[in-house]
C-alpha cells in the first residue's frame, strides 16, 4: 500500500466517454449559473443555424415544455442515422455520446462549408448534462430515435414511425445535479434567437413557452413569439439604434473573399457612445477578435482619407483617432469562414489573423464607394467626428486638471471620502451614499479598516446626454473617479482601482433608485469593465423594521412583510406604525387595564424606512453593511445590448421611446413612493 503522501501511476485518474464533462462542467459551457443553464439551449440552436447556413435548413422551433425540457426541432437535412464504418455505430449515436464528433472537420468533404460548430462537442456535453435526451430525426421518410440518460444511451436506435418531414429535433432536460438552477428564461432565450434570425436572412425561428407555471420575469411576456428579418443585420442595426436621433439609413455592405465571407452594416446616431458587436459563423465573439480589429482599422482610414479629400480636414488639423470616429457608431460585422479558430468552447473571440485584412479591405472598398455615392450623409457623418474630435480636446483639457486637482489634494482623495485604514484593495470596499444624513450614519456604523463611504449630494449628471468635458465639471462624478484611482479615457488603468467592490447604498424610493439608475449610467458607459470583472454591487437596505415584544425582525418587501405578519398570527388591527419602537405592554390611549389574569397579546410596531438617514448607525450596520448579515446584488452584463437598449430609452433624449416604456411598464410597479 503507498504511503499517504506518495504520488504514484495509482493516482492518475483516466476519464472516459463524457466523464469528463460531468466532472468539469465549467470547461465546456463556461459556468453551471443560469449563463450555463442557456448555453446549451444554444449549443443546440447553433447546430441548426448551421444548417440554414448550408443552405438546408429554413425553420427552426425551440419550445420550452412544461415538464422542465427543452426541445428544438430544425428542418435541415436531419443528423445521420446510418452504421458508422469503423465505429459500428450509428452516426446519430457517435454525434450525441462522443466528444470531438461531428460532420464539421473535412472541409469541403464535410457537407459544411462554414459552421459555428467546430469542436463537435455541443450535443454530445449537453447529453452528458442531461438527466434525460431524446434525438428524433426526420429522414428517408421515416422517424428515428434514440434516447439518452446523462450521455449514455438508453436504447438503441429504432423506427417510430412513418413522416414526410425531415430534420432533427432534440428534447434535453437539464440535470439539477450539475446546474445551480434548472429554470429557464423565456426572454434571455428569446433575445438569442432574434439576434440569430437577424444573422441569417430568410430563416424563421420561433420560440414557444408551454410551461404552466412561467418565472416571475416571463409572465408578463407572450407565450409564443416569431421572428423573420428579410433585411437582415441592416434590420439589426435598425432595431439597435430604434430609441437613438439616427443620422442617414443604415449602410450595409458584403462580399466574398478567398479568407471568407464579410458582411457589414452601420450606422452614425447623436449618442456619444458607440455599439458595435461582431460575429464570427453567426456565433456572438463577445471579446471581438481579427475580424472587429480588422474593422475598426479600416473606418478610421476611410472616414479621414475622406474628411482629407473633400479638405473637411484642413492640412494643419490632426487626423480624426479611433475614438472620434466611433463616437455614435453602431455597427454590426459578421464573418463566416471555413475554419474558424476561436478561443475555448465559449468561443467569445475569433483568432484568425487572415479576417483583419478581408474585413479591412472590404469595409475600405465598400464605405469608400457609399460616401463617394452620397456626399450629404458622407458630410453628416464626418461632421459628427469632427465635433467629437473637438469634445475629446476639451475632455483631455478637463481630465487632465482633474488629475493635476486630485494630485495637490494629497494621494488624489476628495476631502468628503471617509476612507479605509486597510490599504489592499482587495479587502476594500467603497459605499456610494445617497446624501450627507446617510453618509453620516454610514461613517458611524462602518468598519473602519476596510469599509469607506463616499457621500454623493443630489442627483448626479445624467452622463447619457453629456460629453467628457461637461461630465468632469460635475463636482460629484469628479470626487468618484478621483476616489476610484483608475482615472478616466485615454488614461483609465484598472491595475491602480483601490476598491475591489463598489457599492450603490441609495434609499428605498423613487429619488433613491433614479440616483442609483444614474450611476449606473456612469459605470456602464465609462467603466465597462468594471462591471464585466464584478467590482459593482447594490446594498439592499430593508424597507421594514417589524417588532413583537423582543422579536424584531427587517424585512426588504411587502411581500416579506405579510408572510411574517402571517407566520404571527397577526391582524393590522394588531399593527401600530411606528418611528420609535413600542413597548409591547403600552396601553392605548383611553384604554381601560385588562384584568391581570387576561395580559392582552403584545402589539406588533411596523417602522417603514423612507430613507437611510432613518436608520441609526447600528441598524445600518447590522442591516446593509455587515458582511456576514447583509444582501447585495451583484451587478452583471450578461445581455449587453438588452442592456443598452435600456439605458438608451430610460436616459437618452429621445422621448417617445421612454413615454411608451413607461406606459408599458407602469402596472407592473411595486411599491411605488411618490
Amino acid at each position: 500500500m503507498p504511503k499517504k503522501d506518495a504520488y504514484t501511476a495509482e493516482q492518475i485518474q483516466v476519464l472516459e466517454g463524457l466523464e469528463p464533462v460531468r466532472k468539469r462542467p465549467g470547461m465546456y459551457i463556461g459556468s453551471t449559473d443560469e449563463r450555463g443553464l442557456h448555453h446549451c439551449v444554444y449549443e443546440i440552436v447553433d447546430n441548426a443555424i448551421d444548417e440554414a447556413m448550408a443552405g438546408y435548413c429554413t425553420r427552426i422551433i425551440v419550445t420550452l415544455h412544461d415538464d422542465g425540457q427543452v426541445s428544438v426541432e430544425d428542418n435541415g437535412r436531419g443528423i445521420p442515422v446510418d452504421i458508422h464504418p469503423k465505429l459500428k455505430k450509428p452516426a446519430l449515436e457517435i454525434v450525441l455520446t462522443t466528444l470531438h464528433s461531428g460532420g464539421k472537420f473535412g472541409g469541403d468533404e464535410s457537407g459544411y462549408k462554414v459552421s459555428g460548430g467546430l469542436h463537435g462537442v455541443g450535443s454530445s456535453v449537453v447529453n452528458a448534462l442531461s438527466v434525460h435526451m431524446r434525438a428524433e430525426v426526420y429522414r428517408d421518410g421515416k422517424i428515428h430515435v434514440q434516447e439518452y440518460k446523462r450521455g449514455q444511451p438508453t436504447m438503441k436506435l429504432k423506427v417510430e414511425g412513418s413522416t414526410k418531414k425531415r430534420g432533427t429535433k432534440i428534447f434535453f432536460k437539464p440535470d439539477n445535479e450539475i446546474f445551480d438552477t434548472t429554470t429557464f428564461s423565456l426572454e434571455t432565450i428569446m433575445n438569442r434567437l432574434r439576434q440569430q434570425s437577424y444573422l441569417t436572412r430568410g430563416i424563421t425561428v420561433s420560440v414557444i413557452d408551454e410551461r404552466k407555471k412561467r418565472p416571475e420575469q416571463d409572465q408578463k411576456l407572450p407565450t409564443m413569439y416569431r421572428f423573420h428579418f428579410s433585411g437582415g443585420i441592416a434590420a439589426y442595426v435598425r432595431h439597435l439604434n430604434e430609441s437613438k436621433e439616427r443620422i442617414g439609413d443604415p449602410i450595409w455592405f458584403e462580399k466574398d473573399t478567398t479568407d471568407g465571407f464579410v458582411e457589414v452594416a452601420l450606422q452614425y446616431t447623436q449618442a456619444f457612445q458607440e455599439h458595435v458587436v461582431s460575429f464570427a459563423n453567426n456565433i456572438h465573439t463577445t471579446e471581438g477578435g481579427h475580424h472587429l480589429t480588422g474593422f475598426k482599422s479600416a473606418i478610421t482610414r476611410t472616414i479621414n482619407a475622406y474628411a482629407r479629400a473633400q479638405a473637411l480636414l484642413k492640412e494643419k488639423d490632426e487626423n480624426l483617432t479611433a475614438d472620434d470616429v466611433r463616437e455614435g457608431l453602431t455597427a454590426v460585422i459578421s464573418v463566416r469562414l471555413r475554419e474558424p479558430q476561436f478561443e475555448g468552447q465559449t468561443k467569445s473571440k475569433l483568432g484568425n489573423a487572415e479576417m483583419k485584412t478581408a474585413v479591412e479591405t472590404v469595409v475600405n472598398e465598400k464605405l469608400a464607394e457609399y460616401m463617394e455615392e452620397h456626399p450629404s450623409e458622407a458630410r453628416a457623418i464626418v461632421g459628427k467626428c469632427l465635433l467629437a474630435s473637438r469634445a475629446r480636446l476639451a475632455a483631455r483639457a478637463a481630465r487632465d486638471s482633474v488629475i493635476r486637482k486630485g494630485a495637490l489634494e494629497g494621494m488624489t482623495l476628495p476631502g468628503k471620502l471617509a476612507d479605509c485604514s486597510s490599504k489592499d484593495p482587495g479587502e476594500c470596499e467603497l459605499f456610494l451614499v445617497e446624501g450627507d444624513s446617510a453618509g453620516g450614519s454610514a461613517k458611524q456604523g462602518r468598519n473602519r479598516e476596510f469599509q469607506a463611504i463616499l457621500p454623493l449630494r443630489g442627483k448626479i449628471l445624467n452622463v447619457e446626454q453629456a460629453r467628457l468635458d461637461k461630465m468632469l465639471a460635475n463636482n460629484e462624478i469628479k470626487s468618484l473617479i478621483i476616489a476610484l484611482g483608475i482615472g478616466i479615457g485615454e488614461v483609465k488603468d484598472y491595475s491602480k482601482l483601490r476598491y475591489d467592490r463598489i457599492v450603490l447604498m441609495t434609499d428605498a424610493d423613487v429619488d433613491g433608485a433614479h440616483i442609483r439608475t444614474l450611476l449606473l449610467t456612469l459605470f456602464y458607459r465609462y467603466f465597462p469593465e468594471l462591471i464585466e470583472t464584478g467590482h459593482l454591487y447594490i446594498a439592499q437596505p430593508p424597507l421594514f423594521k417589524i417588532a413583537k415584544g423582543k422579536d424584531i425582525r427587517y424585512v426588504y418587501t411587502e411581500s416579506d412583510k405579510d408572510k411574517v405578519m402571517a407566520e404571527w398570527g397577526v391582524t393590522s388591527e394588531d399593527t401600530e406604525a411606528t418611528e420609535e419602537s413600542v413597548e409591547p405592554e403600552e396601553l392605548l390611549a383611553g384604554e381601560e387595564p385588562e384584568e391581570k389574569t387576561k395580559p392582552r397579546a403584545p402589539r406588533v410596531a411596523i417602522q417603514r424606512y423612507k430613507g437611510l438617514g432613518e436608520m441609526n448607525p447600528g441598524q445600518l450596520w447590522d442591516t446593509t453593511m455587515n458582511p456576514e448579515t447583509r444582501t447585495m446584488l451583484r451587478v452583471t452584463m450578461d445581455d449587453a445590448e438588452a442592456a443598452d437598449a435600456v439605458f438608451t430609452t430610460l436616459m437618452g433624449s429621445e422621448v417617445s421611446p421612454r413615454r411608451k416604456f413607461i406606459q408599458t411598464h407602469a402596472k407592473t410597479v411595486k411599491n411605488l413612493d411618490v
